[in-house]
């Protein structure tokens, strides 16, 4: 399959990219900063934008089978432009037909937040997160009023930790508080072809 993934020079969108070659798919890597996407490959194009210019994406969506975000901000402030760019990539998949869009948000969101453990909804969520959480709620909101096949991925607490393929998931069980990127990644391809959490928001932790 053709597949497009936006943060593709982040931690997550590095692993998506990795697992998707190995997989044997074609793979568009859409970054601001191509230099950061370390990986060469036959099977994978790097496209340097924004996803605030709607133009550039536009064109990246254009013959994709499905298309992935991992994009993310390593500040705690809020981000209007992830905002914006969630938009832009939502508009780009309906306007030239392409229906699967799986995007990765956070546990804490909606109704995720009932749950995690004590701590983190009454001190890490509302405290150090809230900016996070909010834009992801955002974000979460356009894409599920799109007329998109979409998934929502919600992970619990990131890490660098090994690619297991061993981690639970759902959108009624208790989470734990850590996944592995390279997890997420898994699960995150996998909803190529499942159907199962079309139009839902499943958490997936340890």
């Amino acid at each position: 399959m053709n597949l497009l993934i936006f943060g593709a020079a982040g931690k997550t969108g590095r692993e998506l990219v990795q697992q998707a070659i190995a997989q044997g798919h074609t793979v568009t890597a859409f970054v601001r900063h191509p230099d950061k996407l370390d990986i060469q490959h036959a099977n994978l194009r790097v496209v340097q934008g924004d996803v605030t210019h709607a133009e550039a994406v536009q064109q990246a969506v254009q013959g994709q089978d499905a298309v992935f975000s991992a994009l993310g901000s390593s500040s705690l402030k809020k981000n209007p432009a992830l905002v914006e760019g969630i938009r832009n990539i939502v508009q780009a998949m309906e306007q030239h037909g392409v229906k699967r869009f799986v995007y990765q948000s956070s546990l804490g969101v909606g109704d995720s937040r009932d749950r995690v453990n004590f701590f983190v909804r009454f001190i890490v969520l509302p405290f150090v997160l809230k900016n996070a959480i909010e834009d992801h709620a955002e974000k979460e909101r356009i894409i599920q009023q799109s007329s998109l096949d979409w998934v929502i991925v919600r992970p619990a607490g990131l890490t660098t930790g090994p690619y297991t393929k061993d981690y639970k998931h759902g959108e009624s069980i208790q989470f734990g508080m850590k996944i592995s990127r390279a997890d997420v990644a898994d699960f995150m391809l996998n909803q190529m072809s499942d159907r199962t959490y079309v139009h839902k928001t499943p958490g997936v932790s340890y």
